[in-house]
């Protein structure tokens, strides 16, 4: 029997597997509709349909949304919070600050966990990591009673100045586990040691309240999986770009918020410099968003300032992904000043555009592109049939009559604004970020970024767009392409000048050796892990650090101030030689590398193919005589020029007019902007 690997992407509108055959790396998709009431149950069915043997399978990698999903519908267990006496408050204070500054109606969301579950016992830390007051054990057992008959089903523990001195929260955690062994203890400590106590407090709050979601999720599915066969570990993507086992999921369960974005970014990232573009931006539209990422030098963009809802960061360090509600089903509307939008409002899986015919009458994004015959006459292989009068209809009512166009200016219109909008969005992750896009490729996949990924790119003078095989599963392969990774960190507050390479030396080598045990706790052998170091640097008086890369041996302190310096300026266009420098933090990235099955490449046959079908698209207000193309059957070599479309069963690619296209050893389609 052959072996395979099975990855998995969870949307909001269908959930996709792809499959690969570990001998010769051809790969196959399946796609079902997603379930949002349990994920799960559309994994199974999908494998169902995919005719999966799990007995064949040697690697089961899955991006999920279970912890964002619980995040933002608050769809979460009874969890409990406990602080250093007089600090229970911390998360409910913030930062004082709002999402919009000139609203005054709007407020911040409340806390995951409401006061009431907020409890405090005595005990202190001093800011150098002293011990000033050793923890009450008897506060700390009248905390745990009380939660045991509340029936919490987790605790985050948030003391005062934790992050240099964990000692009091091992012993509470030591408590809790005596009086509640059954409950997961997220300690902040450990989860994110660092200094800016909301930050460490959110970050904490939301690892206990995902906890006994994500843990029950990841219980039930390897237990489904197990039944059918698979007898290795299910993989799961988590926010920062790697992989993780179940046994690292109970204590880092946040980790797995942003997962299915991140899945993108990497497949993006890796189709990029696969076709020779180490700098690439990632274009990733499907029904209901866009999630837009960016890797320079063949790496992404790492952050730590992001969140399910404003007012709470997360700050594991995660792949920079910025997403917004752009997709196939946004809606059109007129708002109060009579100009024309498009989004975040969003038709979803059901009723859908106007043309699935369940009931819509507004005109969305796939709607328009049936009017302008960019889309034919099915979805999906033929799964979703698209009904062209009702879409019209939609457009007409909704945007011609209301602002007096024909029927094609009327989609067009469409369109053009939410092109407008993905472009912005393309924008602040670029250009806002020191990156000039004519720099890069854009990679253009999901269900619809084929669809427009032409028009952006020309929108910003993007010289390339990259169109993998699938598009509408890219994410999933995604999957298929991580390793296990976990990121530690450690605080090393101090003035650059000052300090001594040994000793920066020794807190590598320290965090190293957790890394190391970590992952040999997850199966993976000593030849098989890498370790990364960085350096997170500042200029002196500054609140913001930005991360070098470190040797691995420290030799030299003013190597890595050069390197600050250089960082500086790349990304805010200035440097200060003259400024003194403080080091903020360490961090090693704990890398277990999984085996990888090569993608096929095909010999290169320089040709015109020849079309399959013409038909008449819209474009500019003009109908054109385009030439239809089956995905399919394209062959490495193959060139043809705008307009054009190419039709598969997961999307529809759309050269127009005065752009050429080629198709690469690896069947990527390559689009210039340039003709």
């Amino acid at each position: 029997m052959t072996k395979t690997r099975v990855a998995v992407d969870v949307g909001g509108t269908f959930t996709d597997i792809c499959i690969m055959d570990e001998e010769t790396g051809a790969i196959r998709i399946e796609k079902t509709g997603s379930t949002p009431d349990d994920p799960m149950r559309a994994i199974l069915t999908g494998v169902e349909q995919a005719r999966i043997d799990l007995s064949q399978v040697t690697m089961f990698s899955h991006g999920t949304t279970v912890a964002t999903n619980a995040l933002i519908t608050r769809r979460l267990p009874r969890a409990a919070m406990i602080c250093t006496e007089g600090f229970r408050d911390v998360v409910e204070i913030r930062r004082a600050n709002k999402e919009d500054l000139w609203d005054t109606y709007k407020d911040v969301a409340k806390p995951y966990i409401p006061r009431r579950d907020r409890l405090t016992v005595r005990e202190r830390v001093g800011a150098e990591g002293t011990v000033l007051e050793i923890i009450n054990e008897d506060d700390a057992r009248r905390v745990a009673e009380i939660l045991k008959k509340r029936d919490v089903k987790s605790v985050a523990v948030c003391f005062m100045n934790s992050y240099v001195n964990g000692a009091n929260e091992r012993r509470m955690r030591d408590i809790l586990s005596e009086v509640m062994p059954e409950i997961p203890v997220s300690i902040s400590s450990e989860v994110m040691p660092e200094i800016f106590e909301h930050e460490r407090f959110s970050t904490t709050m939301a690892n206990a309240v995902c906890a006994p979601v994500v843990v029950d999720y990841v219980s039930r599915l390897s237990d489904k999986l197990a039944a059918g066969g698979y007898r290795s570990d299910l993989l799961l993507l988590h926010s920062g770009g790697g992989v993780m086992t179940p046994v690292s999921v109970r204590e880092f369960s946040a980790r797995l918020a942003g997962s299915g974005i991140a899945a993108g970014a990497i497949a993006s990232r890796f189709i990029g410099n696969l076709c020779g573009f180490p700098n690439s931006i990632g274009f990733d539209m499907g029904g209901t968003s866009t999630d837009v990422s960016l890797a320079w030098n063949g790496q992404s963009r790492i952050t730590k300032d992001w969140y399910i809802e404003y007012g709470y960061p997360i700050r594991f360090p995660s792949i920079e992904v910025l997403t917004i509600g752009a997709g196939g089903g946004s809606l059109a509307w007129q708002d109060e000043g009579g100009s024309l939008r498009n989004g975040p409002q969003s038709a979803g899986a059901f009723p859908g555009p106007a043309c699935y015919h369940n009931g819509n009458p507004t005109a969305t994004n796939t709607d328009a592109n049936v009017v302008l015959g960019r889309l034919g006459s099915s979805l999906a292989g033929g799964k979703i049939t698209l009904d062209p009068a009702l879409a019209a209809k939609a457009v007409q009512e909704t945007v011609a009559n209301p602002f007096g166009m024909g029927l094609h200016r009327a989609a067009e219109a469409i369109i053009a604004v939410a092109n407008a909008n993905m472009a912005n969005a393309v924008r602040l992750l670029s250009v806002s970020r020191g990156y000039d896009p004519r720099d890069f490729a854009l990679v253009a996949f999901g269900g619809a970024g084929a669809l427009h990924g032409a028009a952006v790119a020309r929108e910003l003078s993007i010289p390339t767009v990259i169109v993998p095989p699938n598009p509408g599963v890219t994410s999933a392969l995604g999957c298929l392409l991580v390793d296990v990774q976990h990121d530690f960190s450690e605080s090393f507050m101090t003035d650059a000048s000052d300090v001594a390479p040994a000793d920066m030396e020794i807190a590598f080598q320290r965090m190293e050796t957790q890394a190391s045990e970590r992952l040999s706790h997850e199966g993976i052998a000593p030849a098989d892990m890498a370790l990364q170091r960085t350096v997170e640097m500042m200029y002196q008086g500054q609140w913001r650090s930005l991360a070098v890369n470190a040797p691995a041996k420290i030799e030299s302190i003013g190597s890595l101030i050069e390197a600050f310096h250089a960082e500086h300026e790349r990304e805010f266009n200035y440097r200060r030689d003259e400024a003194p420098v403080s080091i903020f933090r360490l961090a090693i990235k704990a890398i277990g590398i999984v085996p990888k099955a090569e993608l096929p490449k095909y010999e290169v046959r320089d040709h015109t193919p020849d079309p399959i079908a013409r038909r008449a698209v819209w474009f500019d207000g003009v109908s054109h005589d385009a030439a239809i193309y089956q995905r399919e059957v394209l062959e490495a070599g193959a060139k043809f020029s705008g307009p054009a479309i190419v039709e598969q069963f997961d999307s529809t690619t759309v050269v127009p007019p005065g752009m050429g296209a080629r198709v690469d050893a690896f069947l990527n389609i390559l689009i210039g902007t340039k003709g």
